[in-house]
């Protein structure tokens, strides 16, 4: 072989020395969410066989080191690509009102349930697609038997 020619192990040591730095990507900033995470994008090149963007996120700063990274429903499906535009501030404020809200009325139903005054309706399934409750029929033009309490 001549010295021009790469053997196979340089191209072996060479590859691992590359993977040991770390990945130095530049993309444009296309936003962020309201838990710190910022999201960039390197657009398709349908020209260089490139015909999908490369899209990808930053962790924010968070106090605990979780595992999981929380990534709101619009940013991911953004980062996925099903979705073309990013998603708008208006559309991340109403989302997270909404998730507010959820967590208000779980925090004001296990605080109705949890003193043991009021129980949650039961609902008793079988072999069917559908939950059943005590108080409504189940075969149309039969009672309801009453329960006495």
């Amino acid at each position: 072989m001549s010295r021009g020619q790469q053997t196979f192990i340089s191209i072996i040591f060479q590859n691992f020395k590359k993977s040991l730095r770390p990945a130095q990507r530049v993309g444009t900033y296309m936003g962020e969410d309201y838990f710190g995470n910022k999201y960039y994008e390197i657009p398709a090149q349908p020209q260089i066989g490139k015909r999908r963007p490369e899209r990808w996120f930053v962790p924010g700063d968070r106090r605990d080191d979780s595992f999981d990274k929380e990534i709101t429903a619009e940013w991911e499906s953004w980062l996925r690509g099903r979705r073309a535009e990013v998603p708008k501030e208006d559309e991340l404020k109403h989302n997270l009102a909404i998730m507010q809200m959820k967590k208000i009325n779980a925090a004001d139903l296990d605080a109705k349930f949890s003193d043991g005054t009021e129980k949650p309706p039961k609902i008793t399934t079988g072999l069917s697609d559908f939950p059943k409750y005590d108080e409504y029929e189940t075969v149309v033009g039969k009672a309801v038997p009453k329960k006495d309490s």
